[in-house]
């Protein structure tokens, strides 16, 4: 925790999802921008007709000098604010508002709770309180491009499962990622990949790759329960290449972290990780933080502290 150089009242950028739960996004976003308001703050409504322009519009909106930058919705908000704050040095307020909610709820911050957020956010500004975050950049073949994320980089059936996930209306949380399950297994067989961590290299047909800065993602999935997101390292999930029946064996272990002692698992430790697709069957576009970035090869850094959350 640190404190110092974001004390005071001042222009609190507001990015939120329109559309997101059929309107009530818009709503949710509204009410926040009057509680920040009475808290003293000025607030500038960041948000656009899409992601892309919502993410331009924070960007420039962090250039130009904001106290704070404030999200509102799910891990797909945060990842958007993410992007934007990203080794800035301006500090990032999370009101959960999504279905999921991963990092908020891996920080323990108030979920789907307005007024408790924005308290938490008033409060750690008045106070100069922010917690230090790690935060991974991804770059391709271009080193100048690429994205952030601060929770979980998935190329695997994991990485299927989820473009499965996102495509569905119903159920939510949990239940929308074992329906997906269910249904990528029917056109599932093993991807083939050459990974290289600080260590060593690992070349193989494999079911399951992540690369994990925090503990969970999907909505409560636990791909590493014990990953922290200030110790400055990636935490590496390997899976060789399974059978459908091992598949539908190890995927219900996700949600409690069993997974980690099977022994078709293995676990690595390293500061930076490249994914590239070997020579068999091509891996599905990976996603980072539940929103797909694109077809391998990914260059994966961690970066100390790059984000300063509001606590």
């Amino acid at each position: 925790m640190t404190r110092g150089g974001t004390a005071g009242r001042g222009l609190v950028g507001v990015v939120v999802n329109p559309t997101a739960a059929q309107g009530r996004g818009a709503r949710t976003g509204a009410r926040v921008a009057d509680l920040l308001r009475g808290h003293g703050h000025d607030v500038l409504d960041l948000s656009g007709a899409d992601a892309a322009q919502a993410l331009g519009n924070a960007r420039q909106a962090v250039i130009d000098g904001l106290v704070a930058l404030v999200v509102v919705g799910g891990d797909g908000m945060v990842h958007l604010g993410v992007n934007a704050v990203a080794a800035t040095g301006t500090p990032l307020g999370i009101v959960a508002a999504g279905s999921g909610n991963d990092l908020a709820r891996t920080v323990e911050l108030p979920l789907h709770d307005a007024a408790d957020a924005c308290r938490v956010i008033a409060d750690a500004l008045r106070e100069g309180r922010t917690r230090p975050l790690d935060a991974v950049r991804v770059t391709g073949s271009d080193p100048m491009a690429g994205v952030w994320y601060a929770g979980v980089f998935s190329a695997g059936l994991d990485a299927a499962v989820n473009a499965r996930a996102n495509r569905l209306t119903w159920p939510h949380g949990h239940l929308k990622y074992l329906r997906a399950v269910i249904g990528e297994l029917g056109v599932f067989r093993p991807y083939s990949y050459r990974v290289t961590t600080d260590d060593e290299v690992w070349e193989s047909d494999g079911t399951l790759v992540a690369v994990a800065n925090g503990p969970m993602f999907g909505g409560g999935i636990r791909i590493v329960p014990e990953a922290r997101l200030d110790d400055g390292m990636l935490d590496v999930v390997l899976a060789g290449p399974l059978t459908r029946p091992q598949v539908l064996r190890l995927f219900p272990q996700l949600y409690s972290g069993r997974h980690v002692r099977s022994p078709a698992v293995r676990m690595l430790r390293s500061r930076q990780v490249t994914i590239e697709a070997g020579p068999g069957n091509p891996p599905p576009p990976a996603f980072a933080d539940g929103e797909e970035i694109g077809a391998l090869p990914w260059h994966l850094r961690v970066h100390a502290g790059a984000v300063r959350l509001l606590v």
